[in-house]
């Protein structure tokens, strides 16, 4: 299989952010995957596990899993922009929960940088199952902004 951002203009840049967010424990424990990143937006997705229910009565995932999900996917969204953010954190994230998560279902996160500024950018995402429909969760969020300096350092 090859590399989606392989011919990218940013190729360099959008690997980096790949391996940065697959490398990150936290992510790498969820099972998180890249499913596609650049442009200043990123797809990310979460398989179903066990380990991540929130309620064994029910088997549905933890909110906690699903916020972890969509922060990940909305940080990956700033490092992908085009005005090059050589890192970023979260400053603000508001999620709204709107359903439960269907059980044994894989989740995926939609994340794009809508506005960026010199020092913060502004995020918006969703997070669904496989059913179609309502979301399952949807997000605003404010990330900082840290670009490149002159030298390639951040």
């Amino acid at each position: 299989m090859t590399d989606p951002d392989a011919n990218a203009p940013d190729a360099d840049k959008l690997r980096l952010a790949r391996q940065f967010i697959e490398a990150i424990p936290h992510s790498h424990a969820l099972g998180m995957k890249v499913e596609s990143i650049g442009g200043g937006a990123a797809v990310l997705s979460m398989p179903y596990d066990l380990r991540l229910v929130g309620d064994p009565r029910t088997g549905v995932i933890h909110g906690g899993a699903v916020s972890a999900l969509m922060d990940t996917c909305c940080g990956a969204a700033v490092m992908s922009h085009p005005e090059a953010p050589a890192g970023t954190a979260t400053i603000d994230l508001r999620i709204d929960y709107m359903r439960a998560a269907t059980p044994g279902q894989r989740i995926t996160a939609r994340a794009e940088c809508f506005h960026i500024t010199r020092s913060v950018a502004f995020v918006r995402a969703s997070a669904h199952d496989e059913e179609t429909g309502i979301p399952v969760a949807s997000a605003t969020g404010a990330f900082t902004v840290e670009r490149m300096k002159k030298g390639g350092a951040a």
